[in-house]
C-alpha cells in the first residue's frame, strides 16, 4: 500500500499541475478500476507474497515470462496479429523456462510451489493487463499520465481498505529501507514504471510493450548473485529459455504484422 501510495501522490501533483485530468473520464472509471486491480494490486501482492517464499533469482525469471502470458492473451481476446511457427515455439520455449526455473522434479523444500504459484498469478494478471489496457482504453487517447494517476490512485484506495497495518511503523526505523520504498519502489518504480507502461501500450501495442520485461530476470539474477544466492545450471537454464521464448514471441510478432 505503501509503494503504491508514493507513487500516487507524484503522479496527482504532475497531473494536476498538467491539467491533464478531465470530468469526461469518469466514464471510463470501471476500466480504470479493473487496471488497478490487474496491474497494480493483485499483481504486486502476488510478486511479493511469492518473493518472500523463493529465492530472489527464481522470482525474477519467472517474472521474465509476463510476455509470454501477454501473447496468448493478445491471441485469444485481440485477434490483432497472426500467430506464426516462431511465435509458438517462443511460447513453449518459455513455458520451459518456468518448469525448470520451478523444478518440480526436486524436494519442495528447496523451491516452495506457493511461491512458483504466488509469482505466476502475478505475471498472468499483469499479462492480461497490457491487453486490456490496450483493448478498452488506448483507443480513447486518453494521455499516459492521466491512466496512470487514475489507476494508482484507485489501487490505493483499494489496498488502504484491505492492508493490515500492524507493525508498520517499523519501515521508519531504517532509513535505507524508508527511502528505497519512497523512491525506488514509489516513485521510481510505481508512478515513473506505470507511466511509461500506458506510453509504450499507445505507441507499440500490449505483445511488445510487455518485451519491457526483459530485464527483470537478468536484473534478479545479477542481484540473486551478489547477495549470495546460488546461481546454478538451471537457473542458468531457465534465463536462457525465457529469454530465447519471448525473443522469437517479439520478432514473429513483428514479421506476422509486416506480411
Amino acid at each position: 500500500m505503501l509503494r503504491v501510495l508514493c507513487g500516487f501522490i507524484p503522479l496527482l501533483l504532475i497531473a494536476l499541475y498538467s491539467k491533464v485530468l478531465h470530468r469526461n473520464q469518469f466514464k471510463h472509471m470501471v476500466h480504470f478500476a479493473v487496471m488497478s486491480v490487474l496491474a497494480t494490486s493483485f499483481y504486486y501482492y502476488g510478486f511479493v507474497a511469492g518473493t518472500a517464499l523463493i529465492p530472489t533469482s527464481i522470482a525474477g525469471l519467472l517474472s521474465g515470462s509476463i510476455p509470454i502470458f501477454t501473447f496468448v492473451c493478445a491471441f485469444l481476446f485481440l485477434r490483432k496479429d497472426r500467430p506464426t511457427l516462431q511465435m509458438l515455439i517462443g511460447v513453449i520455449l518459455g513455458f520451459l523456462g518456468i518448469i525448470v526455473s520451478a523444478r518440480p522434479w526436486e524436494n519442495v523444500e528447496s523451491i516452495d510451489p506457493l511461491g512458483v504459484i504466488w509469482m505466476l498469478a502475478g505475471t498472468t494478471s499483469l499479462g492480461v493487463s497490457f491487453v486490456y489496457a490496450q483493448r478498452t482504453l488506448s483507443p480513447h487517447k486518453i494521455p499516459p499520465l492521466a491512466l496512470a494517476t487514475w489507476q494508482t490512485g484507485l489501487a490505493s484506495l483499494t489496498l488502504f481498505i484491505l492492508t493490515d497495518f500492524t507493525g508498520l511503523p517499523a519501515i521508519t526505523t531504517n532509513i535505507t529501507a524508508l527511502l528505497g520504498l519512497i523512491i525506488g519502489l514509489g516513485l521510481l518504480g510505481t508512478g515513473g514504471a506505470f507511466f511509461l507502461y500506458y506510453y509504450i501500450i499507445e505507441k507499440l501495442g500490449s505483445v511488445k510493450a510487455s518485451g519491457s520485461s526483459y530485464i527483470a530476470p537478468i536484473v534478479a539474477v545479477i542481484i540473486g548473485a551478489f547477495v549470495g544466492e546460488e546461481i546454478n545450471l538451471f537457473v542458468l537454464a531457465a534465463l536462457v529459455l525465457i529469454l530465447s521464448g519471448v525473443i522469437l514471441i517479439q520478432t514473429g510478432s513483428r514479421k506476422a504484422s509486416e506480411t
